[in-house]
């Protein structure tokens, strides 16, 4: 079972970075045209050292709340980064935008006026994430490893319901109505509820999925439901007795932790998290000017740019989790009542949801200069498809991370392992995913040339990775009661 999409071959390599031994810890202490003094002698990967150490020290003077430095470093970044440039460059150029953004908050008047006008369209994310999923294959392996998984959980089933948590992508649930109308028993009755906040996504679902089981001559009802996730009424998923129910996360559940910082932690602005921690962020710059060689730009970021033991980075004390959180926890247990025979999820492998806004800046360009370089590898720099999904989707992303607090700040995304203990304490037992999953996901890769990507399993989950880098998380539970 192969998703019937596009595929790309094309793949490139971002440079090894040099060893550097002389390079000042110090603030920029003079214009914009002194900041990098040899700067465009440099090679790309010299330069993006530079660029790295200048972000880390403009984040740490905007945490600290020192606003003159904070600003001579923008301009000496600004000077070099590019969104049209080398990986390292783009990302210069977003993250400093979020931290200029997050400055200019201070000044709430300012900041509206000057962003009244920059808003994205529903059309513009609905395009940001269809070419998202042309050009890079972590979506497509998330739709084919779900859909599998459902096969497989709901096979002799007559009547199958699938509530579908962020319902936006029409081609995975196409491609499960074709794999269902192949089973030997033939199809049972299908029923997809789609949960958007948008009505035009939910109505092009409806009309794409309801003529594909027409053609397919497939019993078939959806069932929308518009509104957020946070706002869900069970009632209205309309579960009845007798009908094997599956549920599909994929990258959904992380929102709904907005609120439980609001219930725990209090909606700080932005001034509220000033860093206590120079001295760790000098070891930070100090491990990334003396760079070893490594493959690419996300497996040096990787690796040389990882907090200290002692950082939000480390998995939380269990203490923290012997309790889920209000919002999800009361979620993830009232999903739990419905009884699912399976239920698949999907998140980023990273922790970005850290109070600090240091911590958060880190992990950030740790995930993102992964993110950056697989569209490296694979399009063009001066592609416009690459250039919208980075613009709209990557930029938008970084820029609520780093510029939100409270309830605007949506991407608070946790690694796999707090997800599970809080699955676990909601009443869901996990599924292990099958070798054919494994199998299928392997082929979709071979068969559209994805070079440097790859699938890993673990204790039954899998995670889909550039090189060594696992990026995402794909998970499967069930209620306990079904053993």
């Amino acid at each position: 079972m192969v998703l019937d999409e596009a595929c790309s071959s094309s793949v490139t390599s971002f440079p090894p970075p040099q060893y550097f031994s002389l390079m000042s810890l110090s603030p920029p202490g003079g214009s914009g045209s002194t900041c990098f003094p040899r700067l465009k002698d440099l090679k790309s990967e010299e330069r993006g050292l530079y660029l790295i150490h200048h972000l880390l020290l403009c984040a740490n003077h905007v945490a600290s709340g020192s606003i003159g430095d904070a600003n001579l470093a923008l301009e000496c970044i600004s000077l070099h980064a590019s969104p049209d440039g080398d990986a390292m460059q783009r990302i210069a150029a977003y993250f400093t935008e979020a931290l200029a953004h997050r400055v200019l908050k201070s000044w709430p008047g300012l900041h509206r006026a000057l962003n009244s006008t920059k808003m994205t369209s529903v059309a513009d994310q609905i395009l940001a994430r269809r070419l998202f999923f042309e050009l890079c294959p972590f979506l497509k392996l998330s739709y084919l490893i779900t859909n599998q998984a459902i096969l497989e959980a709901m096979e002799g089933e007559k009547m199958v319901h699938i509530i579908d948590l962020c319902s936006s992508e029409p081609a995975q649930w196409i491609n499960l109505l074709q794999s269902l109308r192949a089973r030997p028993e033939g199809p049972p009755h299908l029923r997809i509820t789609g949960i958007h906040e948008q009505k035009e996504i939910l109505e092009q679902m409806a009309f794409r999925l309801t003529e594909e089981a027409e053609r397919l001559d497939i019993p078939f009802q959806f069932n929308p439901v518009m509104c957020r996730l946070e706002d869900l009424d069970m009632e209205s998923l309309r579960v009845k007795t007798g009908e094997a129910l599956a549920i599909s996360s994929v990258l959904q559940l992380h929102s709904l932790l907005a609120a439980n910082d609001e219930v725990q932690r209090g909606n700080s602005p932005p001034s509220a998290s000033k860093s206590s921690n120079t001295s760790t962020t000098a070891n930070h710059l100090q491990r990334v000017m003396h760079m070893k060689q490594q493959r690419n730009l996300g497996e040096w970021m990787e690796k040389d740019l990882t907090l200290s033991s002692d950082s939000a980075a480390a998995p939380p004390p269990l203490s923290t989790l012997n309790a889920p959180p209000p919002k999800v926890g009361s979620f993830l247990t009232a999903l739990w009542s419905l009884s699912p025979k399976l239920m698949m999820i999907t998140e980023k492998e990273t922790n970005q949801n850290g109070l600090c806004l240091m911590e958060r800046v880190v992990e950030a360009l740790n995930f993102y200069a992964a993110m950056f370089d697989c569209l490296e590898s694979t399009t063009t720099r001066g592609s416009g498809e690459r250039q919208r999904v980075e613009k709209m989707l990557l930029a938008e992303e970084i820029n609520n991370i780093i510029t939100c607090e409270g309830l605007e700040r949506k991407e608070r995304h946790e690694k796999l392992d707090r997800w599970s203990l809080r699955l676990e304490l909601a009443g869901f037992g996990k599924v292990s995913l099958s070798y054919n999953c494994m199998l299928q996901a392997g082929r979709l890769l071979q068969s559209c040339g994805y070079d440097g990507y790859n699938v890993k399993e673990e204790n039954g989950c899998f995670f889909l990775c550039w090189q060594d880098r696992p990026l995402f998380s794909v998970s499967a539970w069930r209620s306990r009661r079904y053993g």
